[in-house]
C-alpha cells in the first residue's frame, strides 16, 4: 500500500483545501494518509520563505485563486478576516491529540479547519477556540493542555525538521515514494503518483 505524508499547518488556507480532498483521493487509490502536523512559521524562517499575504499583488491573486479552487472542488471556504493566526498552540495540540487521542484526531482537524476556514472564527481568542472544541465534544482545557505537553512539542518539532530535511518550504507539502509535491494545485500529481 502506498502512502501520502501530508505536512500541514491550520493557518494555511491552501492546506485546508488539500485536507478536503486527501481522504477521498487516498480511499480511491487504496493509499494510506499519514498526517504530519508541522509549524509553517518555522519552515518559513528556516527557508527564507514568507506567506503570500505579505506581498500585496500575490495576496490579491491568492485570495481569488482560493475561491476558484473551492468552487472547483465544491467545498465551503470563507476567507477569514482575522487571518493570519499564530498557530503554534494549535499545531502542538494537533500533535498531542495525534499522540494521546488518535481516535479523535480527525475530529480535531475538522473542528479547527472548519472553524478557521468555513466559519471564519476569530481563533486568536481562547474563548472562541474553547467554544469550537466543546461544540464537538472535546474538553477544551484538556486539549489545550496538550500544547504544553513535552511529547507533543517534540513530535511537532520532529515533523517540522523532517519536512525541512525533505525539502519543504511551505504548506501543504506532500511526499509520495520519496517525491515531494507542494500546493493543493498539485494534488492531481499526488493522485497520479499513487496510481503508478
Amino acid at each position: 500500500m502506498k502512502s501520502v505524508d501530508f505536512y500541514y499547518d491550520f493557518g494555511s488556507p491552501t492546506a485546508y483545501l488539500a485536507w478536503t480532498q486527501l481522504a477521498r483521493i487516498c480511499a480511491d487509490k487504496n493509499a494510506q494518509l499519514v498526517y504530519k502536523p508541522f509549524l509553517l512559521g518555522a519552515v518559513f524562517k528556516a527557508t527564507g520563505n514568507q506567506s503570500p499575504v505579505m506581498i500585496p499583488a500575490k495576496a490579491k491573486f491568492m485570495f481569488a485563486d482560493l475561491k476558484r479552487w473551492a468552487q472547483h472542488w465544491n467545498v465551503p471556504l470563507t476567507l477569514n478576516p482575522h487571518f493570519p493566526f499564530n498557530t503554534l498552540d494549535f499545531m502542538r495540540a494537533a500533535a498531542g491529540v495525534q499522540l494521546h487521542m488518535p481516535e479523535r484526531f480527525e475530529e480535531f482537524n475538522r473542528a479547527i479547519y472548519e472553524g478557521m476556514w468555513v466559519q471564519a472564527k476569530d481563533f486568536s481568542k481562547p474563548a472562541v477556540v474553547a467554544e469550537a472544541l466543546a461544540a464537538v465534544g472535546f474538553d477544551p482545557a484538556a486539549v489545550l493542555a496538550l500544547a504544553a505537553d513535552d511529547a507533543a512539542k517534540a513530535a511537532l518539532r520532529a515533523n517540522t525538521d523532517e519536512a525541512l530535511a525533505r525539502g519543504a518550504f511551505g504548506a501543504p507539502t506532500f511526499v509520495v515514494d520519496g517525491e515531494l509535491y507542494w500546493g493543493q494545485d498539485r494534488l492531481f500529481m499526488v493522485e497520479a503518483a499513487l496510481a503508478a
